[in-house]
C-alpha cells in the first residue's frame, strides 16, 4: 500500500494494518506529515494547521513500533489506537506545542500542563501530528475569525470549512489526520463536519472531560471526536471519555461500548422521529433531498419514522447568543495582559492595570470576540440580567422539556446538520446575524447537554457539496447514535458506491500535488 492510499484508510484499517505489522507507525505518522507538507501551506492551501508536531509525532510513532517489534507484554498492553495519528484543536492545551485558541492575544503561549483528553491521547500512544485551527476562542461558524488566516474546505479552497473547529474537520477530509479533537459549543463540531464531509460527535456533556480546554462557556463546551467514519469516532470517544476529578462536571460513566455499538449493523425495529421544526423552510434544496433519501434508507433497513414536534427549538438561537456570550465575557476575563499572554501597554497615560488591561483586550481580541464580550457584559448587567440571561435559561429548561418529551416517543432524532452547503469565504464575514443562523440545527443539543453526531449524507444537487444528516439521543445514549450513525453509513456507502470523500474534486487536485 503506497503513501497515497494509506493515508485514505479508516483510523480503524490503519490500526489493523499496525497491528499485523503491514505498516509501521514512522511510515504512517510520515506519510500524514508528507501530505501536510504538500496541501496546507501557502496562499492557496488549506490552512489547517497553526503548528505541526514533527519531532514529537515521529519520537511516540518510533517508540510504538519498538514495543510492538519486542512483542510480549510491551505489545499486549498497547491500545488498539497506538501508533494511529491524530490533531488536536488548537483550544486545547498542549505540553510542548503553543496554544493559541486562534487569537493573537495568545500567541506563541506555551501550556505548562496537558488537557486531560491529551493525557489520555499520550496514555494510547497515540502520535499528535499538531495543532488545528480555529475561530478566535471558538467564536465563529467559518473558521475565518483566526487571528492567522482562514482554513479553506477542501471541496472547494473558495468555500468556508465551517466553524469553530473548521482546521480540525478540514484536515481530516484533506487526508492531512485520520482523527482529530475538536470543540462544540454550539455545533462546533458537526457544522463543519457537515460542510467538509466528515463524521462529527459531541458526546453527552460530561461524557468527556472538558479540563485542559480553554472554556468559551463553561454549561455548553465539549470536547469530541473527529474522523471520517463512525466506527473511526467511537473508537475515539473510547479513548478520551470517562470519569475525571479535575472537572466537577465530569459523568462518573464508562465509556465503553460504543465501537461495539457501532459494529451492531441493525436499527429494525428502531423509532427515529423526524424534528418537524428543523427542516423544510429555510433548508436549500438539495440539504432537504438528501436528508429525505435517508430517511427513507433506514425506512428500508427496519426503523420506524415518526414526526414530533420541538416547538420551543424556534427559541434555541436566540436563546443560546444570550447564554453563550454572557459566559464567555466572564470566562474570557482572565486574558488581562498581567498574569499570561500578550501585555499591550497604554499609549498615553501611566501603565496601570486598567490601562494596560484595556490596550492588551483591544489589540490582542478580534472583532468577533469584542462583540460577544460586549454583548455578553451587557446581557450580565445590573437590570437586565432577568430580562436577558435569566429569561434565557427558562428557554433552556423548555428547550430540555421538548426533547425529553421527543424521546418518550422515540429511540433517537433526526435533521439536518446545517441549513446550507459550505457558503463562499467573505460571503456573511461581515454579517453576523446570517453567521450565527449556520447553527440553529445544532444548538438545541448543546442547550439540552444530550448527544449529536453528524455524518455525511450525500452531495447537494445544486452545488455538488457535502450535506450533513444529524443524529440526536437521550443524555447517556451516546452509544445509541454510534449504532444508527454506522447503519445509515453503510447503506449511504452502498448507494454512492463508497466514501463521499472519493467524490470530492479539490482533493483530487490536491493528490495531484502531494504526488509531485
Amino acid at each position: 500500500m503506497n503513501a497515497h492510499e494509506l493515508i485514505r484508510s479508516s483510523a480503524a484499517v490503519m490500526a489493523a494494518k499496525l497491528a499485523s505489522g503491514e505498516i509501521t507507525s514512522v511510515e504512517l505518522v510520515q506519510a500524514h506529515l508528507d501530505r501536510i507538507a504538500a496541501v496546507d501551506g501557502g496562499d492557496r492551501g488549506v490552512n489547517a494547521f497553526l503548528h505541526v508536531n514533527t519531532e514529537e509525532a515521529l519520537a511516540v510513532a518510533a517508540d510504538v513500533d519498538a514495543r510492538r517489534a519486542r512483542g510480549g507484554s510491551d505489545a499486549r498492553e498497547l491500545h488498539e489506537l497506538a501508533g494511529v495519528p491524530i490533531a488536536v484543536k488548537d483550544l486545547i492545551v498542549t505540553i510542548g506545542q503553543p496554544t493559541t485558541a486562534g487569537s493573537k492575544i495568545l500567541e506563541g503561549w506555551m501550556s505548562p500542563y496537558d488537557a486531560t483528553v491529551v493525557k489520555k491521547l499520550r496514555a494510547a500512544r497515540m502520535p499528535i501530528l499538531g495543532k488545528t485551527n480555529l475561530d478566535e476562542f471558538a467564536m465563529g461558524s467559518s473558521t475565518e475569525h483566526s487571528a492567522y488566516g482562514p482554513t479553506r474546505n477542501p471541496w472547494d479552497l473558495d468555500r468556508i470549512p465551517g466553524g469553530s473547529g473548521g482546521g480540525s474537520a478540514a484536515a481530516v477530509a484533506a487526508f492531512e489526520a485520520p482523527l482529530a479533537l475538536g470543540t462544540d459549543t454550539g455545533g462546533s463540531i458537526r457544522q463543519p463536519g457537515a460542510v467538509t464531509g466528515t463524521v462529527g460527535v459531541k458526546p453527552t456533556y460530561g461524557a468527556v472531560s472538558r479540563y485542559g480546554a480553554i472554556a468559551m462557556a463553561s454549561s455548553l463546551d465539549q470536547i469530541g471526536p473527529v474522523s471520517r467514519t463512525v466506527l473511526d469516532s467511537a473508537l475515539l470517544q473510547e479513548v478520551i471519555g470517562g470519569h475525571d476529578p479535575q472537572d466537577s462536571t465530569s459523568l462518573t460513566d464508562p465509556s465503553t461500548g460504543l465501537a461495539d455499538a457501532a459494529r451492531l449493523g441493525n436499527v429494525k425495529g428502531m423509532k427515529i422521529g423526524i424534528i418537524k421544526e428543523l427542516h423544510g423552510e429555510g433548508y436549500q434544496a438539495g440539504v432537504e433531498n438528501r436528508f429525505n433519501e435517508s430517511l427513507e434508507l433506514l425506512r428500508g433497513a427496519g426503523a420506524e419514522i415518526v414526526e414530533v414536534s420541538c416547538p420551543n427549538f424556534g427559541y434555541a438561537l436566540g436563546a443560546y447568543y444570550l447564554i453563550m456570550p454572557s459566559e464567555a465575557s466572564s470566562n474570557l476575563a482572565k486574558f488581562d495582559g498581567v498574569r499570561f499572554g500578550m501585555r499591550k501597554l497604554p499609549a498615553e497615560g501611566p501603565p496601570t492595570i486598567e490601562r494596560v488591561m484595556a490596550a492588551t483586550r483591544a489589540a490582542g481580541f478580534g472583532d468577533e470576540v469584542k462583540r460577544r464580550i460586549i454583548l455578553g457584559t451587557y446581557a450580565l448587567s445590573a437590570g437586565y440580567y432577568d430580562a436577558y440571561y435569566g429569561s434565557a435559561q427558562k428557554v433552556r429548561t423548555l428547550i430540555q422539556r421538548d426533547f425529553a418529551a421527543a424521546f418518550a416517543q422515540v429511540d433517537v432524532l433526526i435533521s439536518p446538520t446545517s441549513p446550507t452547503t459550505a457558503f463562499k469565504l467573505g460571503e456573511k464575514l461581515n454579517d453576523p446575524l446570517a453567521m450565527y443562523l449556520n447553527d440553529v440545527a445544532t444548538i438545541p443539543a448543546n442547550l439540552a447537554g444530550v448527544p449529536g453526531l453528524t455524518l455525511p449524507g450525500g452531495l447537494a444537487d445544486e452545488d455538488g457539496l457535502p450535506v450533513g444528516i444529524q443524529l440526536l439521543a437521550p443524555a447517556r445514549e451516546d452509544a445509541r447514535l454510534y449504532r444508527v450513525g454506522a447503519v445509515l453509513e453503510s447503506l449511504l456507502e452502498a448507494q454512492w458506491g463508497g466514501p463521499i470523500l472519493d467524490q470530492a474534486p479539490a482533493l483530487a487536485q490536491t493528490a495531484a500535488k502531494e504526488a509531485k
